[in-house]
């Protein structure tokens, strides 16, 4: 990567690389798009229930550096893998560590309702084996009064054993019943843990991805708003990743603050967020200006020396989904509109 920056440094300031220096570069950078898309296919194996999201990531960057190998590309590229690996990282642990309690807990449902079941069927059969040996010894007797008394004796002792074993069931069924609304709980709670962004809290990618395939397939009426915070990376370099950790966080708060409750909310990657809108493009837009002036502004930070504040501003691209529109086109128009505004915004300053 050091190699890389050089070589891209001699080329920006337009000094010519010799032929050596040319093919270096190009293989160099070859490399690491290489290394880029190897990594996403890695996560694909190591996690297909989370890896979808960072291989989909990787690939982008590998496309953008394709596009566009200058040093600045290779700098944010660098960050973004970074921050992506992160994410993913703790995003499978905890997957995995989930998924290892949900088979354990299964387990001792399991067993303890096979000891249950089976404890309850032996003394059951116990008690009927008893009864059917009375009811034998009946049959030799030659007494009436006698006989009558056993049958009696025998039949109240039945009944005690059906209501026995009817009462034991009951209870057996109600705790089954316990275990597996314990246990469905816990599911929903893994869902949520696998569907939300580690460090902002929001949706995460592959969430809002899912919300608007589902969209899609009901042709339902819908708009997609990407969210860009304006010179995240000089928050980074100036004051630190915890400084910019905690602006992305206040950022979220502020942003699904802004949002009705029926909005998809989620956080894109790096510093990108996205929100899908339940309505139609005037609608939208009226709600996108709205939360811009919202959560554009003053936030306080605690930086690497010190309490610091700084102006925030952000860039909105808006797009509605057009009839028989794939998930990737809408995206897309909404990128380009809101990479638009950032550049309108840039011009004006």
């Amino acid at each position: 990567m050091i190699s890389l920056k050089k070589y891209l440094d001699t080329v920006e300031k337009g000094s010519e690389l010799d032929l050596d220096g040319k093919a270096l570069l190009t293989v160099t950078l070859s490399a690491y798009r290489s290394a880029l898309l190897a990594m996403g296919g890695c996560s694909l194996d190591a996690c297909p229930a989370l890896g979808n999201e960072l291989n989909r990531g990787l690939g982008e960057l590998e496309a953008q550096l394709a596009r566009e190998g200058t040093r600045q590309t290779v700098e944010t590229t660098q960050t973004s893998v970074r921050q992506r690996l992160q994410d993913w990282g703790i995003g499978t642990a905890l997957h995995y560590r989930q998924k290892a309690a949900e088979v354990k807990e299964i387990l001792i449902v399991m067993a303890r309702t096979a000891e249950s079941v089976g404890a309850r069927d032996q003394h059951c059969a116990r008690q009927l084996d008893e009864v059917t040996t009375r009811l034998k010894k009946i049959a030799n007797l030659e007494d009436l009064t006698e006989i009558r008394a056993s049958i009696e004796a025998s039949a109240a002792e039945l009944k005690t054993s059906i209501d026995r074993m009817t009462a034991e069931g009951k209870e057996a069924v109600d705790q089954l019943r316990s275990e597996v609304a314990t246990f469905q709980a816990k599911l929903e709670e893994a869902e949520q843990v696998a569907s939300t962004d580690s460090l902002t809290g929001l949706r995460n990618r592959f969430s809002v991805e899912s919300q608007i395939e589902r969209r899609i397939e009901a042709g339902s009426a819908f708009c997609a708003a990407i969210v860009d915070i304006d010179h995240f990376k000089q928050v980074n370099d100036e004051h630190g990743h915890l400084a910019g950790d905690e602006l992305l966080r206040q950022f979220a708060t502020e942003l699904k603050s802004a949002c009705r409750s029926k909005d998809i909310v989620g956080r894109w990657g790096g510093d990108e967020f996205i929100i899908v809108l339940d309505c139609e493009l005037p609608e939208a837009k009226t709600q996108t200006s709205r939360l811009a002036h919202w959560v554009c502004g003053s936030y306080t930070l605690h930086g690497a020396s010190g309490t610091v504040k700084l102006k925030v501003d952000a860039s909105i691209g808006l797009a509605d989904h057009l009839p028989g529109e794939t998930q990737e086109a809408l995206l897309a128009r909404a990128d380009a509109a809101m990479y638009q505004q950032k550049a309108a915004s840039r011009a004006r300053v």
